[in-house]
């Protein structure tokens, strides 16, 4: 206890010094935790993302030839057919598991007075596996949708809520009741009458679809025209880069002869392999977080430099106050006890200062920019999710700067306990 009086008096005594001392140690700690913090809210964001579809499925999209190619011009539009859903399902069948299509149209849906201006997807059973849809109420679109061409449809909770013209409430329970009921019930989706046979989540950051057969909209809205829309299939065993690379070559060769467009032509259909881009975020990710324990790092060492800097002025300092000590008596040990529990004890209060700042801030973050959405036009992103760093980190990080500290003091603590009380008593 009086060891501790008497650098509670040392620090009264030096409060510049202190204070110095205390701020490196504080800055290095916070600025690690808010950095990681806040690359942890830029990287969950994105897993988010990636999260709402199966990394093992494709989608295929009509484009435009790049090349020349059998007396045919560049610059012609490819629109995916029939024939190339039929190819995609029989000739791949050693990596492709469910093939589907989506073919799009926008229609007012209307229930009563109440309407909206609704997207429609025709879709496949298997798109709900692809894009991972949560259902509320019902079911999604099945086989026998498909094969009979039925009149269905299915509805995100929030187009549910404006077709029954629901009252704004903030109890998701209650939402979820009220939309439930429209279950059963036939709207009109232009002239036609479609029966609502499932209500499913709506993702807060994607654009709400509403659903129906796929063979049901290309009959209604698509009879007369080629067009197909676009593929989505799930595969297996591409488990690599170059596979995936190897399987995506192969089948554009074989989708480009089906057009007349040139085997080597990217630009005729476009691919979106979820694996790949999957594998190019992890590893934009794991750049990221090397980057940012890489400068974190950096400042904290920073800081213990700053510790390391002030604690060399400290015994400086008070060079003549270490010799009157040894000439009274005082032993080495003494004298490097006082120093080290001195080094220690301002660290670990400055350091867990510095921890509780850097976590308020990521709060603060998580409070303000965790909310903040970027609309993108097809879709609103929230670029930061859950900006925050584990207590582990957080203590581990504190603890590093402690023990830093301590090496810091450690130094100058043995010079002083080695100087020769005459030595000291000449010091200026």
């Amino acid at each position: 206890m009086e060891l501790l009086n008497e650098i509670w008096a040392t620090a009264r005594r030096n409060k510049l010094r202190t204070g110095l001392t205390g701020f490196a140690v504080a800055w290095g700690i916070f600025m690690l935790i808010v950095l990681l913090g806040a690359g942890n809210g830029l990287i969950n964001a994105q897993l988010r993302q990636s999260d709402r579809f199966l990394s093992s499925s494709m989608v295929v999209f009509g484009g435009e030839t790049s090349k020349p190619y059998q007396g045919l011009k560049e610059g012609r539009d490819i629109r995916l057919q029939g024939r190339d859903i039929a190819v995609t399902a029989s000739d791949f069948k050693g990596t492709i598991d469910e093939v589907g299509a989506q073919y799009r149209t926008v229609s007012i849906i209307s229930n009563g007075q109440q309407y909206i201006n609704g997207q429609i997807a025709g879709v496949y059973p298997n798109h709900t596996k692809i894009d991972k849809v949560e259902m509320l109420h019902g079911r999604y679109i099945n086989d026998l949708d498909i094969r009979e061409k039925r009149k269905v449809l299915v509805l995100s909770n929030k187009q549910a809520q404006e077709l029954l013209a629901a009252p704004s409430v903030q109890s998701v329970a209650l939402i979820t009741q009220q939309t439930g009921r429209l279950i059963g019930q036939y709207v009109k989706v232009g002239n036609f009458a479609f029966k609502v046979v499932g209500i499913y989540k709506e993702q807060e950051n994607g654009r709400a679809d509403v659903f129906s057969p796929y063979t049901t909209v290309k009959s209604i809205y698509g009879a007369n025209t080629d067009d197909a829309g676009r593929i989505e299939f799930t595969f297996h065993g591409l488990t690599t880069e170059e596979a995936n690379e190897a399987f995506e070559q192969e089948y554009r060769q074989r989708i480009n002869a089906n057009h007349q467009a040139h085997p080597e032509d990217e630009s005729a259909i476009w691919l979106w392999n979820r694996y790949t881009q999957n594998l190019q975020m992890e590893t934009g990710i794991g750049i990221i977080r090397t980057a940012l324990w890489i400068v974190g790092l950096f400042t904290l060492l920073s800081g213990i430099v700053g510790v390391s800097n002030i604690m060399l002025i400290t015994v400086k300092e008070r060079t003549h106050e270490f010799g009157i000590r040894k000439a009274i008596g005082a032993k080495p040990w003494s004298i490097l006890k006082l120093i080290i529990i001195e080094s220690i004890v301002i660290t670990t209060i400055f350091g867990y200062i510095g921890m509780l700042l850097g976590i308020a801030a990521n709060e603060y973050m998580d409070a303000t920019l965790g909310h903040t959405k970027v609309d993108a036009g097809l879709f609103k992103a929230t670029m930061f999710v859950d900006p925050t760093v584990g207590l582990d980190v957080c203590f581990e990080a504190t603890m590093v700067m402690i023990i830093a500290g301590t090496i810091a003091g450690l130094i100058p603590a043995l010079k002083a306990s080695r100087i020769r009380p005459i030595e000291a008593l000449r010091a200026d």
